[in-house]
């Protein structure tokens, strides 16, 4: 199957839902942010370090790699970044374009795969910005790799993702509270359903997703051609029995060196 094709559907289906992390920033953030007074997340609750990015974002052209959804792109744009949102969802960027015009904010949109950036040049950019994304493919080395290749030399990576102990517990029983062991890493969706039970899921449009090694998360970025120079972790804010005994989420910031 074509798990992007179904992921965007998927996608599109959340935001319709109304689910909380489609929900587009407010016009008073976008303005505190024009005033310098910004910030943004790649994981769930904690800020990205104002010092992972440019002192000033006047001119600095940043792409916003699989981040639809009104939230990140809008407010970097607000604070003077020239900015390109690319996400596989049409009503993610959608929010997007609707905060845009709004606030007079100058922002390019392109529905595409974060796997497959054939629509940039070499060294386009000077910062990207990733958040908790590449949980919804199979393969994320193809991730890092177009990354490295579209940023300039010395651009910067800024990446949120998962940290796989979060996959390894039942997901139902992980909803009451109960942290059961029951899955191993790499991991899938759809890795211990029926074929009955992945037919229902398929056709309900929940998103598939894929629990990476840290391995994958960070030697992958390593190996196509960054440094990691910051790395902080997050959780759910204390609303998963998991926040007790470990954080989930880390982000990462990393700089494209040339390879020798």
């Amino acid at each position: 199957m074509n798990t992007v094709k179904h992921n965007s559907k998927a996608w599109d289906k959340k935001v319709e839902d109304g689910v909380s992390y489609t929900k587009a920033v407010s016009n008073d953030v976008i303005e505190k942010s024009k005033l310098g007074d910004w910030r943004i997340t790649v994981t769930t609750e904690k800020p990205v370090p104002r010092g992972w990015f440019p002192e000033l974002l006047n001119g600095v052209k940043i792409l916003c790699l699989a981040s639809g959804g009104g939230q990140q792109g809008p407010v970097l744009a607000a604070a003077g970044a020239d900015v390109t949102v690319i996400d596989i969802s049409k009503k993610q960027l959608e929010n997007d374009q609707l905060v845009a015009e709004a606030n007079n904010l100058s922002l390019r949109v392109i529905q595409g795969d974060m796997c497959d950036l054939s629509m940039f040049d070499d060294g386009e950019f000077d910062l990207i910005v990733h958040p908790v994304a590449n949980v919804f493919v199979e393969d994320i080395s193809p991730v890092w790799k177009e990354a490295s290749r579209v940023l300039k030399d010395r651009g910067v990576l800024i990446s949120g993702f998962t940290n796989p102990l979060l996959f390894i517990f039942d997901d139902e029983e992980d909803q009451k509270g109960n942290l059961v062991v029951s899955n191993s890493i790499p991991y899938s969706t759809l890795d211990s359903m029926t074929e009955e039970e992945k037919s229902a899921y398929l056709k309900a449009d929940e998103t598939i997703e894929f629990g990476h090694t840290l391995e994958d998360q960070i030697q992958g970025q390593i190996e196509a051609g960054f440094v990691i120079t910051g790395l902080y972790e997050d959780d759910f804010g204390g609303i998963r029995a998991i926040d007790t005994y470990i954080k989930s989420f880390v982000a990462t910031r990393a700089v494209k060196m040339k390879l020798k």
